[in-house]
């Protein structure tokens, strides 16, 4: 049995002995009350710097410790039985290469041994050494004290959190912005600091920062130590590792509260910069438009200069013919007449050619566009032109071969070129050349202040040159305004450039000037392409003897009862049978009732809500066939692709009775 117990115990003993060898703290055996070595495991022996310990005692083999008090520390062990344990012990212990003692910190257990009486007969000696631990704790203060030096040395809040984003750590810039106590803010109860109505969309915008690794940027009102929110700059960025996870927050709060109210001060000043440009851009407005009154006035002071000049000549010559034929017939010398008749007649026709110079610069007479050869045309003006500018004018013509055709009222264009002529003529009183040329033209960009509906396209370009005095840049800018004129009182009325622009913007084109003070003018007139199919144009026919159709029906509608009765007057004479209506509500009940009638020769301008127009498409429904001759001086806000339709033709006023009796005829010779 003792055999077997030795031999258990050695066993024992020696799997013991291995375990310590191998394990990774230092440990030593101490036998008696001399601390003799009887074992030291190789952490040991690195631990201390020494290796030839077995036998020999503490005091022998490691004399520093004896001379720090370590032997009457392991007397004080071995005499009372009670293990001792020292944390961070620093210790002599390794002999470095030159004989030098490195002093070591180590964490180190004194353990009694006892015999099978209780008896104390060694130590077990446990040490760890823990200078590693230590310095990196004592480093790790002196970087936090730094770090913390730094934090509370600048005037920003600075706060740092967890990969979860719990707040650990504030500067003292927090603790005195804030006022609150150290640790308070802790965790997530930072929130509770925000205004309330910027709690929530900080906290929102904090989530998604955690969640994706976005920086954190925000403006928030934050409570003062002063118990006043103020506007703060919250920024925080993640600190990573070298596997890009996060392992920190570090965030800053800034002030911003003077930079806020400087922007709302900066936005109340735009704001009222704003409102005083208004006002300004307001008053201006007024200014430009009291200086447009003011102009307006004075060109119709112009107006009335020429136009009431001309109109009192022409007015003059009409009321004075027949004042001398009363007087003729009153004593009976009839033959005089005549003359009288053709005077006042003549004087009538310059007033109704006024009336069409003042309509067509408005853009409201009546025309009657239609396909128009623009060479022939241009040809057939050579003399008439030629006759206008005089012998010391000679005028030549230039066309392009391939000249295409235009749609526009061949009558008014004939009236725009007399016109450009004249002034031709006007501004080469010593003589010049006068040239007209006609060609197809691009305009490849609207002209800046054209009227909206003016596109780029093809057109045909009509020009009017003279070599005469030309015009300033000033001159040239006014010259196709309203009542404008260069000429003196009583010989221009400032409407030929008026109705000559007026014609082209109303026929779809524009009118241009192009001048150079001293060498000359071109005035050209671009005409829209026609683009309609080319059925060729009648021949024209000398006048033939008036034949009405027998029976035929005219219902008359004219307001105005001189032109009502002489147009109902002179259809009679020609026993045409006449009805006549003074407005539409009239003529309409009229048409109600049973029996033919072939034309409707209405006005335009009819009283009583129901004009012209609206009467005939109202009459077509109630007689599909019926023929229709509008009448009308002053076609406003009628155009003309609506106004002529099937069977409905348009007569311009005034007119000679002999041409009214002509389309008269025409029309009613061809109704069913």
């Amino acid at each position: 049995m003792d055999e077997a117990l030795r031999t258990q115990s050695t066993y024992d003993l020696g799997q013991l002995r291995q375990l310590f060898q191998r394990g990774p703290a230092a440990v030593a055996w101490l036998d008696g009350p001399q601390h003799e070595f009887r074992f030291v495991n190789d952490s040991y022996q690195v631990l201390v710097g020494a290796r030839d310990l077995i036998g020999k005692s503490v005091a022998q083999g490691l004399p520093e410790l004896a001379e720090r008090g370590f032997v009457e520390r392991l007397d004080e062990v071995y005499a009372t039985g009670e293990p001792y344990i020292g944390n961070e012990v620093r210790v002599p212990l390794r002999r470095l290469p030159d004989g030098a003692i490195e002093e070591r910190v180590v964490d180190v257990v004194y353990q009694p041994v006892r015999d099978e009486w209780e008896r104390v007969t060694g130590i077990l000696v446990q040490a760890t050494d823990a200078t590693q631990r230590v310095s990196a704790r004592a480093a790790l203060k002196v970087s936090e004290a730094k770090f913390r030096a730094i934090t509370n040395s600048i005037d920003q809040m600075i706060w740092s959190t967890l990969p979860d984003g719990f707040h650990d750590f504030y500067n003292q810039r927090w603790y005195e912005y804030t006022g609150v106590p150290a640790g308070s803010t802790d965790g997530s109860a930072w929130n509770g600091m925000f205004h309330e109505d910027d709690q929530k969309r900080a906290w929102a915008v904090w989530r998604h920062s955690l969640s994706t690794g976005e920086t954190y940027h925000i403006e928030y009102r934050l409570r003062h130590r002063s118990g006043a929110y103020r506007w703060v700059l919250g920024r925080a960025q993640p600190l990573r590792d070298e596997q890009g996870r996060i392992v920190r927050w570090f965030g800053t709060c800034t002030d911003i509260q003077e930079i806020v109210e400087a922007r709302q001060v900066l936005s109340r000043s735009r704001q009222e910069l704003e409102r005083q440009a208004q006002l300004r851009t307001a008053q201006l407005l007024q200014a430009e438009e009291q200086l447009r009154q003011a102009q307006k006035m004075d060109a119709l002071g112009q107006l009335t200069g020429g136009i009431a000049h001309d109109f009192n000549n022409m007015l003059q010559g009409i009321v004075g013919a027949l004042d001398m034929i009363k007087r003729l017939e009153a004593s009976g010398r009839a033959g005089g007449i005549p003359r009288f008749v053709d005077m006042a007649m003549k004087s009538a026709q310059g007033a109704a050619a006024m009336t069409h110079r003042l309509l067509a610069f408005s853009r409201q007479q009546p025309l009657a566009p239609q396909r128009v050869d623009v060479k022939a045309l241009v040809l057939s003006m050579r003399e008439l032109v030629q006759r206008t500018a005089g012998e010391s004018i000679p005028v030549s013509i230039e066309l392009d071969p391939d000249l295409s055709a235009t749609r526009c009222d061949p009558n008014q264009l004939e009236n725009a070129i007399l016109n450009l002529a004249i002034n031709a003529r006007d501004a080469m009183p010593g003589g010049g050349t006068l040239e007209l040329r006609a060609s197809n033209a691009a305009l490849e960009a609207v002209p800046l202040g054209a009227d909206a509906a003016l596109q780029a396209g093809h057109y045909i370009r009509i020009s009017v040159c003279d070599t005469g005095s030309g015009m300033s840049a000033e001159v040239i800018g006014r010259a196709f305004d309203p009542f404008f004129t260069t000429k003196p009182v009583g010989q221009g009325t400032g409407l030929g450039l008026s109705m000559v622009y007026g014609f082209a913007r109303q026929s779809g084109g524009l009118a241009t000037i192009e001048s150079r003070e001293g060498e000359g003018t071109t005035v050209s007139l671009l005409l829209p392409l026609f683009t309609g199919e080319d059925a060729g144009q009648p021949a024209a026919q000398e006048s033939a003897e008036l034949r009405p159709t027998a029976g035929a029906r005219v219902l008359v509608v004219e307001d105005d009862e001189i032109v009502r009765t002489l147009v109902v007057d002179a259809l009679r004479e020609l026993d045409y049978v006449t009805h006549a209506a003074s407005d539409g509500p009239e003529a309409l009940r009229w048409l109600a009732t049973p029996g033919r009638v072939d034309l409707l020769l209405t006005d335009i301008g009819l009283p009583g809500g129901l004009n012209g127009k609206d009467l005939a498409l109202k009459a077509r429904r109630q007689r599909p066939d019926l023929k229709v001759l509008l009448m009308t001086g002053y076609a406003q806000e009628l155009a003309q692709a609506e106004l002529v339709q099937d069977s409905m033709e348009l007569i311009r006023k005034p007119f000679l009775i002999d041409v009214l009796l002509r389309r008269v005829e025409e029309m009613t010779r061809s109704a069913p």
